[in-house]
């Protein structure tokens, strides 16, 4: 299969393309008019060519397209994709307010093209096994599910566009997104309302930039829980992200530390358990059957996969309908 990359803002989509180089698929080419420097990197690190016009990389021969756009510009590019018959996977977020979550919904039901989103956090492997023990009935009915997602800024390092929210989406919708989706796979139920707080401390140059972001997350059959970001990991942290994730249910609790821990191992996550009849356990971690690309493939085909249109939908819903609801509150600011 050739596929090619319009649009490329971000890393994340080394995951897709690293991962269709594996199965033996070859790129045409990556497009992307203003980050120059990110694209020529990862044509040069990967050995793709680069190309001036988008319009060469829409012809017949190629049949799947990977995007990393600005994240408002995204659904622009699942629309074209759409329009020349081609299925497309994009990074996370894919829309960043109501106007694009409904283009989406329309591309979805016309059902002419498969939109792929990089949630890769379901293919993570503490979170995939600990959703196993989950489905198993390790842990009881889920009561409490806590969720912590800090990030390096490396503020000089980022494109203007990611400290506008009009453009981004902004730290709710950017990071939280993986979260909604996981609360959903882990109970399977649906969220109900979200209430929080999004706060502003830092950069008064970019004034709808804001920095933290903590929310309750009510499902529908009234369980509460927990979701918690910001963009303030310490530069000397070994991690981007000190991730983690906490599980409680009626028999038993999970702890996730999806970059491992400095005090034991910063190679690997760990997953640790206990419940009733077990004592406190570091449970061996397992890698899904397949990978994101893999399971975007096996969609394409018309194979059931595990990340569904259904579940992009549901997730990219229930952060735009979070970051309405919730409060934003700027504080005392400081520059840097």
């Amino acid at each position: 299969m050739k596929y090619a990359i319009i649009g490329c803002q971000h890393a994340h989509i080394e995951i897709f393309i690293s991962e269709m180089r594996e199965l033996g698929h070859s790129c045409a080419g990556i497009y992307e008019p203003e980050n120059i420097a990110l694209a020529g990197a990862i044509a040069k690190k990967f050995g793709i060519p680069l190309a001036d016009d988008q319009q060469l990389l829409l012809d017949d021969s190629v049949e799947v397209i990977g995007c990393a756009s600005i994240n408002s510009e995204k659904i622009d590019v699942i629309e074209l994709c759409e329009q020349y018959g081609k299925s497309v996977m994009v990074d996370k977020p894919a829309v960043v307010d109501a106007a694009g979550l409904a283009r989406l919904n329309s591309v979805v039901e016309r059902g002419k093209i498969q939109v792929g989103m990089l949630l890769t956090e379901r293919f993570h492997p503490a979170i995939h096994k600990a959703q196993q023990l989950n489905a198993a009935g390790t842990l009881g009915e889920i009561v409490s599910v806590t969720m912590r997602k800090p990030h390096k800024l490396n503020a000089s390092l980022r494109p203007d566009w990611f400290f506008d929210k009009v453009r981004c989406g902004g730290i709710l919708i950017d990071l939280l997104i993986h979260d909604f989706d996981l609360l959903r796979w882990f109970t399977g139920k649906e969220i109900s309302r979200t209430e929080g707080y999004v706060g502003k401390d830092i950069l008064p140059q970019h004034p709808s930039f804001y920095n933290t972001a903590a929310v309750q997350v009510v499902m529908e059959d009234g369980c509460v829980m927990q979701l918690y970001a910001d963009w303030h990991t310490p530069m000397r942290s070994w991690t981007w992200g000190d991730g983690r994730i906490f599980i409680t249910g009626t028999k038993g609790s999970a702890e996730l530390r999806l970059a491992g821990d400095p005090a034991i191992s910063t190679e690997n996550p760990l997953l640790y358990v206990i419940t009733d009849q077990e004592e406190w356990r570091d449970i061996p971690l397992e890698k899904p059957a397949v990978t994101i690309t893999e399971d975007f493939l096996a969609r394409i085909a018309g194979k059931s996969a595990l990340l569904t249109h259904e579940a992009i939908l549901q997730a990219s819903s229930a952060s735009i309908e979070a970051d309405a609801t919730v409060t934003y509150a700027v504080h005392k600011m400081k520059e840097g």
